[in-house]
């Protein structure tokens, strides 16, 4: 085996792929500015007690551990980025107020979460911190459309869900929790015959209404559907009015899955999922986790209510608007007076200016030298291939 090769769902990043990388990175981080949310830089290892706590003890399989040669403590490195970010805002920020949060960094994970997928994401996202109303999805979900419109990826739906539903169907009911995980598996998946399977020692009213939520997906009728078989809670009410108020206010293809249940022991509210032309999966994917940071402040009473999203940038590439080579300057590689001042000018003002090194003129690659610095009577100027 070559020492170079890499291990499995691991790769390069090369040139023209890194570019389109850095350039989605900076335009999303644009995008979070402008809605007001400031930038924060996790470290990608921490104590592994600090990465697995409260939410986090899901991302237990998909985190890598090591032993920190200082102190002999475990370490991780970080499979998810928003445990972290909740840590700052109950532990360090420690604010009252509304707080907007972003970031962007690698993660890693043991295992890639779907076939083909990298084990090493670049992950973007946005957490808006302190307010339980519903203007918050709001404002997390715009964001995340602005952030996808920004990456020029098109003919964008949204999938709405809210994991309340699920949780007002099995209020009351007992369940072993690994009979629970196959429970929100086959309402995943849509798997009627093995939903019946698991369910057959549930109450009746528990079973019935998992079953007939199971094939409550497609457009806005299937919340008049619900209305109708559940509402009789005040819960799911209460949900599938929020879903209404969210629908209403975003333009475009809007679907409903009401049994999606992924990340159920996570999200606390309304959830939301973003696909695109060409992709496979969702390109984006988030919604309310209350009480997510409350484990990192007890002395402070930092059941804060959160919403937020995140993404793979690397993901992000292979469907986003593709983008023309960078526009640049050739100059030529010589000591000829002028010349490296008139460089450095261009430089200084923007431009990206290649010097073609001797016996290599011609050689650009990853640049569309539109433009060449020639010298005209004593005068370095800029003139048009």
């Amino acid at each position: 085996m070559s020492a170079w090769l890499l291990p499995d769902h691991i790769a390069d990043v090369l040139p023209s792929e890194a570019r389109r990388i850095e350039e989605l990175r900076r335009e999303l981080l644009d995008t979070a500015r402008s809605y007001g949310y400031e930038l924060v830089i996790p470290p990608l290892i921490e104590h592994l007690e600090s990465l697995l706590t409260g939410t986090g003890e899901a991302l237990n399989l998909q985190t890598f551990k090591l032993v920190d040669q200082l102190s002999g403590r475990l370490l991780g490195l970080r499979a998810d980025t928003t445990p972290q970010v909740a840590r700052i805002d109950a532990h360090l920020l420690g604010r009252q107020t509304v707080t907007r949060l972003c970031y962007c960094g690698p993660v890693v994970h043991t295992q890639p979460e779907r076939p083909h997928a990298t084990r090493e994401p670049l992950q973007f996202g946005a957490e808006i911190y302190g307010h339980a109303g519903r203007e918050a999805d709001l404002e997390a979900l715009t964001l995340a459309l602005d952030c996808l419109k920004a990456a020029r990826v098109e003919q964008l739906s949204v999938d709405l869900a809210d994991a309340r539903i699920v949780r007002a169907l099995l209020a009351g009911v007992i369940v072993d929790p690994a009979v629970l995980v196959e429970v929100h598996d086959a309402l995943a998946a849509k798997d009627a015959s093995e939903l019946t399977r698991l369910t057959r020692d549930f109450p009746a009213a528990a079973r019935e209404g998992l079953l007939a939520l199971n094939g409550m997906y497609g457009d806005a009728a299937v919340l008049d559907e619900a209305e109708k078989t559940f509402g009789s809670s005040s819960l799911v009410r209460g949900a599938l009015a929020n879903l209404r108020w969210l629908a209403s206010r975003l333009e475009g293809v809007v679907t409903f899955d009401l049994a999606d249940a992924r990340g159920y022991g996570y999200y606390t509210g309304a959830r939301f999922a973003v696909y695109a032309q060409g992709a496979g999966d969702a390109v984006l994917r988030g919604g309310r986790y209350d009480g997510v940071g409350a484990v990192f402040g007890h002395a402070l009473n930092r059941e804060r209510p959160a919403v937020g999203f995140s993404l793979d940038i690397k993901q992000l590439a292979r469907v986003a608007g593709g983008r023309p080579p960078r526009a640049a300057i050739r100059a030529p590689w010589s000591d000829a007076p002028g010349l490296h001042a008139a460089v450095a000018a261009l430089r200084g003002r923007g431009e990206t200016v290649v010097c073609m090194l001797p016996g290599h003129e011609g050689e650009s690659d990853e640049f569309d030298c539109d433009r060449a610095l020639i010298e005209v009577d004593g005068q370095w100027v800029v003139q048009s291939n």
